[in-house]
């Protein structure tokens, strides 16, 4: 008897959670998560015979899980009560850090670099500057769980480096990021660099790319947010740790800019969206988040323009680069696939600056756009 209830009630709470699976209503985006979740696929007999229906639809069912984010949190809890350092790919790390976990990369590595080297090659007209930057857990190996494995970041730097042999120097900021390790350069909850970090990668950019960079003092520094949890937060599902603060430098000299939102027909004055504050995803309040295509225009009136090929590692450093040039042209190429060597010579630009992460660089389906 006292199995039959426990089938009786297994089967009720399977079938509850059914139920409610197909009488609740399907989610578009996750604010938790910040990204768009998968729908329900469609159907086709070949779909179905190929495997791809199947695929898509575990998938669709794993992002549509009736109270997804209370069986992850509880999962989360009984994970730590086990005294596990590792949830979802990213380590529970020392001092508030969340660390994400980067492997040895596969073939896609080597296909973005032949990308960068073809566009060397093709865009004869221009002179371009690659900045690959480290994640967090490269910076910060002494923040790891005991005998946390991880694949060497330098490693890919380095070999990247000799790939592109000067076609595109290569600008390198692994020691001075880890010169300043001690300062808040990247969040403790979130992948991102701060804008404090990425102000000292721009001094570097500036070395390489010959302009004179501001101070520090140059800035006022001002808090914004200490209410942040980014997406380690989220992927790990850590509730003991505390969130992270969110600053912005704001030029003391006199500059102005009209920033124009191409791909949605708008402009402002503003290079950050405060609105994003009250969100989830407050760190797309620099540059108002993933845009396919924006452009920066200020009041410097030196006649040079840049283009700026990016990740969103992009959006906290290019405040920096527009108090230097006369038009910054923004390209995200996960949704700009338009021919870039075309707007290029349409708008006249002549420097351009790639800039990525090692982890999204290492994986990243997308600069195949390049080879147009």
């Amino acid at each position: 008897m006292k199995n039959k209830v426990i089938i009786g009630f297994f089967l009720c709470f399977i079938g509850g959670i059914g139920l409610m699976h197909f009488i609740t209503k399907d989610v578009d985006f996750s604010e938790r998560e910040n990204r768009m979740l998968t729908q329900m696929p469609q159907f086709s007999f070949k779909n179905f015979v190929s495997g791809d229906f199947t695929k898509d639809f575990e998938e669709y069912v794993t992002d549509q899980f009736v109270w997804k984010g209370f069986w992850t949190g509880m999962k989360a809890n009984a994970e730590t009560l086990t005294l596990k350092k590792e949830n979802n790919g990213v380590f529970l790390g020392n001092d508030g850090y969340l660390l994400e976990r980067f492997e040895r990369p596969e073939e896609q590595l080597q296909r973005n670099i032949d990308s960068l080297k073809y566009f060397s090659n093709k865009a004869k007209n221009s002179k371009a500057y690659f900045l690959l930057v480290p994640t967090s857990v490269e910076v910060y190996p002494d923040k790891l769980p005991l005998y946390a494995e991880l694949y060497s970041q330098r490693e890919i730097i380095t070999s990247t480096d000799n790939q592109l042999n000067q076609s595109m120097p290569l600008i390198n900021v692994t020691e001075k990021l880890m010169r300043k390790k001690d300062e808040p350069i990247y969040f403790r909850t979130d992948h991102h660099w701060t804008m404090r970090g990425a102000y000292y990668a721009y001094r570097e950019v500036a070395k390489a790319m010959g302009f004179i960079p501001y101070e520090i003092d140059d800035f006022n520094i001002e808090e914004v947010s200490a209410d942040f949890y980014g997406t380690f937060y989220t992927k790990a599902n850590a509730p003991r740790y505390k969130p992270d603060k969110i600053e912005v430098f704001k030029p003391r000299f006199e500059v102005k800019y009209d920033v124009e939102y191409v791909d949605e027909g708008k402009s402002t004055t503003a290079l950050y969206e405060p609105n994003f504050l009250s969100k989830r995803d407050q760190y797309s309040y620099f540059l108002n988040g993933n845009h396919s295509l924006v452009k920066i225009s200020s009041t410097i009136k030196n006649g040079r323009k840049l283009a700026v090929i990016k990740d969103s590692y992009a959006h906290a450093l290019i405040p920096f680069l527009v108090n230097h040039f006369e038009e910054v042209h923004v390209m995200d190429l996960r949704y700009y696939h338009m021919n870039p060597y075309k707007y290029l010579a349409d708008h006249q630009i002549n420097d351009v600056l790639f800039l990525y992460n090692v982890a999204n660089f290492s994986k990243d389906t997308n600069l195949i756009w390049l080879k147009q």
